[in-house]
């Protein structure tokens, strides 16, 4: 009885645990749909658009506008701290909103004001927007 107790309380402990850190991390960036996302990246002087996937799937094409910074390359925060100005937003996509979720937490830790969109460039496109190759 006592073991089933101590696992319920460990599970509910470790969730709560999870859901502290996720809610603290997301609470830094605003992550919004693509009807929101569109009208903010339309006007490039006073947002800035980046791209956090890797080079191969931006040539396989890419929202017209943006920056690559590859999330993954180790070089990615010394890269955005020498591209990117901390006086404008940054909009950031990537494939499906994970990695782009993770650029926007970092980003934001930096003193970036960050939007994330919410389902990529899998959402964007499901939307029929545009992207370039």
């Amino acid at each position: 009885m006592y073991k089933i107790l101590l696992v319920l309380l460990l599970v509910a402990v470790v969730g709560i645990a999870l859901h502290a850190s996720c809610t603290s991390r997301s609470d830094k960036f605003k992550t919004v749909g693509t009807g929101e996302f569109a009208p903010l990246i339309s006007n490039p002087d006073s947002i800035q658009l980046l791209d956090v996937r890797t080079p191969s799937e931006f040539a396989q094409g890419h929202i017209a506008g943006a920056t690559l910074i590859d999330v993954k390359d180790s070089t990615f925060m010394a890269t955005a701290v020498k591209k990117l100005d901390t006086a404008k937003p940054v909009a950031v996509y990537c494939r499906s909103g994970r990695r782009s979720a993770r650029a926007a937490g970092m980003l934001a830790e930096q003193g970036y004001k960050v939007i994330n969109l919410d389902g990529g460039i899998i959402a964007w496109q499901e939307a029929g927007l545009p992207i370039e190759k």
